[in-house]
């Protein structure tokens, strides 16, 4: 029999175990990973043959959630899993960011990471677990791989990092942070915070990468015992591409001068994205052309001589920006290393949406939408997680128009999502309270035009829509992309980077926060790591531009509008004790369709008795609460009603003290007729008669639950205390009303 390798490691106090050799056998290769009660399946596979006539690395990294993973079965009609989660494809591209860049540049097979979600235990969480396990797979397996790597999660708990928070933890925690990375550097950072200060979070990553080292020489060891045990696989060979000869050289000579002067005259006439590329494109072409003439027969022998011709030019064109950054500090467009380019905001710009923003920075440029609803329109979750839904919701679209192209548009992609779910992060902790603010809240964030830094577009253009509709955030948030562009020793960080600069740099590291610290991070490389230092650097230097775009937004609109949009539904509050609910629905839903019919509003009512009214009329919305009052109003022994004598009986007379609705009987209780007057009554009649409003105050219940009700103490009581009014059916101080 195949022998099964099991191997342990203690990370934050639980158990790290990788096993092979016993699942997924003909999987490329296989890791069980297990830590705590969680435990994810990784298989890594590649394609025998590189795929032809492609010049990018094709690698698919898929996260398939199992819902009996948490004990759930699917919603819906279909009782089986469908399309990804978006917590899954944010998973999915969680593991790809990090192993992306350890792969050799010329591989060209087909690899393809599957990590399955077998069992959670919600205090491990399962995406860092993805990662390792891929780390080890890909390790394992026949696959070219510059690794392992290591992953963690971070949180921060009264200023100190503590590492793969349970979900108590988590609860405490001002942030939430997953960094990957080899033994010797960080690979990809991603975290979510509130409002956490540059030095705390560059301490949370420097210790989470502490703890990657012990993982990472974990996994080395695990794999050199596997392959002991001939559970590893032999590497394939990273295929060498052979050049014509002369070829490089002949295509290196001629484009050098020639694409220096194209980009050196863009920076003096200060071009725009779209005359840049047309410009360098055709100085490409003019250079292939020129090299093939020359090497006529070569191209006959060889078809795939343009090809390589193709790739030493945008080689030469890479090294001539990134030479032109690190020796003389100059862009592409003309900034300097830290200069933002222009910003213009408008706010208000749709007439009858809620809330709207146009934000516009360099070519980049995003109109967000605010839209507030009831919480009834909040979006119900389906995964693996804890919480059943969220209220708060960003979208980002990205049409081919934004970036000159035309082609069909389809569904999001996963680039679309990981944008919409970085900017919701970044947002997430100045969003009010549901208590504050009782609405459910959808961003939408419209590429307009892109030309880099997309996302963190998206993060400004937000606060402004949010602020436009009237939602009182805590704070107001900005976004910035920086890059770094390294050779050796020399290191330059740029600030507010654009899509050239992304292409042919080192880094894309997304920052966003208010003046007081960090909100969001997102950093992903295409070296093998980077360092302390250039790490502090690129936040303070993100910190400084963050504030100066803050500054920017400010002057538009510097706080929340007062008032929101007269188009927004108007919400309005209240809390019943749970056993009066099933009064405001009746029975089979009667009586609040009836609520609903009449006063044309939306009724949201929570199963720990807070009612939530959505109302385009304000007075809809308070009748609707006057109804909702008036049905589970309780009568208080002792107090004083105004009421009024509905029938009389030879014993008593009938009183409603709470008027009814909506067709429906009111609350009455009997007077008996020793307790109409002081001394003794002959007949009823003689002290009221029927439709008389008479003072009465509530005395008890009888065996029967019937209200008690006298005249004579009420009398008694005015000695002492003024007349009460007709009743108003208000609770003070039980309903919110949000303007």
């Amino acid at each position: 029999m195949q022998p099964v390798l099991r191997k342990a490691l203690t990370v934050a106090g639980r158990d790290l175990i990788l096993e092979t050799g016993r699942l997924a056998r003909q999987a490329g290769g296989a890791v069980l990973v297990q830590y705590g009660g969680t435990m994810v399946l990784v298989t890594a596979t590649a394609s025998p043959q590189p795929r032809e006539g492609i010049d990018f690395f094709p690698l698919t990294v898929d996260y398939e959630e199992r819902l009996y993973a948490a004990g759930k079965i699917p919603g819906g009609f279909i009782k089986r899993e469908g399309k990804p989660s978006e917590k899954a494809i944010l998973s999915s591209r969680l593991i790809d960011r990090p192993i992306r860049p350890l792969f050799p540049k010329s591989y060209r097979n087909d690899v393809h990471v599957v990590a399955t979600v077998l069992s959670v235990d919600q205090d491990c969480p399962p995406n860092v677990a993805g990662i390792i396990g891929a780390s080890a797979a890909l390790t394992l397996s026949d696959i070219p791989f510059n690794g392992p790597i290591g992953a963690v999660a971070v949180g921060l708990i009264n200023g100190e990092p503590v590492i793969n928070p349970t979900l108590k933890q988590e609860e405490e925690s001002k942030l939430h942070l997953v960094v990957a990375g080899t033994y010797e550097a960080v690979m990809m950072v991603e975290a979510g915070a509130d409002e956490v200060p540059e030095d705390l979070l560059l301490e949370a990553i420097m210790a989470g990468h502490e703890e990657i080292k012990r993982i990472v020489a974990f996994i080395q060891e695990f794999c050199q015992e596997a392959k002991d045990l001939g559970l590893a696989r032999e590497k394939q060979e990273v295929p060498v591409i052979e050049l014509y000869p002369g070829i490089e050289e002949a295509t290196r000579s001629l484009a050098w001068s020639r694409l220096e002067e194209v980009i050196r005259q863009g920076i003096a006439e200060r071009w725009g994205k779209q005359v840049r590329e047309k410009n360098l494109e055709a100085c490409k072409e003019a250079i292939i052309q020129e090299v093939l003439a020359t090497h006529s027969e070569a191209a006959v022998e060889q078809p795939e001589l343009a090809r390589q011709i193709s790739d030493i030019v945008t080689q030469v064109e890479k090294e001539i920006v990134r030479k032109l950054i690190l020796e003389e500090g100059i862009r592409v467009d003309g900034r300097k290393l830290d200069e933002i380019r222009p910003i213009s905001c408008e706010v208000g710009v749709l007439a009858r949406t809620h809330g709207s923003a146009l934000f516009t920075r360099g070519e980049t440029q995003i109109l967000t939408v605010t839209t507030l609803g009831s919480v009834s329109d909040e979006q119900i979750l389906d995964d693996l997680g804890v919480e059943e839904s969220k209220r708060y919701m960003h979208h980002y679209n990205f049409p081919p128009y934004s970036v000159g192209e035309a082609r069909p548009i389809r569904a999001p992609g996963r680039r679309e999502i990981g944008h919409g779910a970085l900017a919701e992060r970044a947002l997430e902790p100045m969003i009010p309270s549901e208590e504050e603010f009782p609405y459910a809240i959808r961003l939408v964030s419209e590429v307009l035009s892109s030309n880099g830094s997309t996302s963190m577009g998206s993060v400004c253009g937000s606060t402004l829509a949010l602020m436009d509709a009237g939602v009182p955030i805590k704070a107001p948030v900005a976004g910035v992309a920086m890059g770094l562009v390294k050779e050796g020793d020399k290191v330059a960080i740029l600030t507010d980077i654009q899509g050239i600069e992304d292409a042919l740099g080192d880094m894309d590291f997304k920052v966003a926060g208010t003046a007081r610290g960090v909100t969001a991070l997102q950093m992903d490389i295409k070296i093998p790591g980077i360092d302390r230092n250039i790490l502090a650097q690129a936040l303070e230097q993100a910190r400084r531009a963050r504030l100066y775009i803050l500054e920017k937004m400010l002057e538009v609109l510097p706080e929340p509008r007062k008032e929101l949009s007269p188009y927004a539904p108007r919400m309005l509050t209240t809390v019943v004790d749970t056993d009066k609910i099933r009064d405001i629905i009746g029975p089979g839903g009667k009586v609040i369709k009836k609520i609903i019919e009449e006063t044309g509003v939306e009724i949201d009512i929570e199963d720990d008795g807070r009612i939530f009214i959505a109302a385009n009329d304000a007075k809809a919305g308070e009748r609707a609460l006057q109804i909702i009052e008036a049905l589970t109003k309780d009568i208080e022994v002792g107090k004083i009603y105004n009421g009024r004598v509905t029938r009389i009986t030879d014993f008593g007379a009938f009183v409603e003290i709470i008027p009814g609705v909506l067709g429906m009987p009111g609350k009455e209780g009997l007077v008996h007729i020793s307790q109409l007057a002081e001394g003794r009554v002959s007949r009823v009649e003689d002290v009221v008669k029927e439709g008389d409003e008479i003072l009465v105050k509530a005395i008890g219940f009888d065996s029967q639950g019937r209200v008690r009700l006298s005249r004579k103490e009420a009398l008694r009581s005015l000695q002492s205390s003024p007349a009460p009014t007709r009743p108003t059916y208000r609770r003070p101080g039980r309903e919110r009303r949000v303007r």
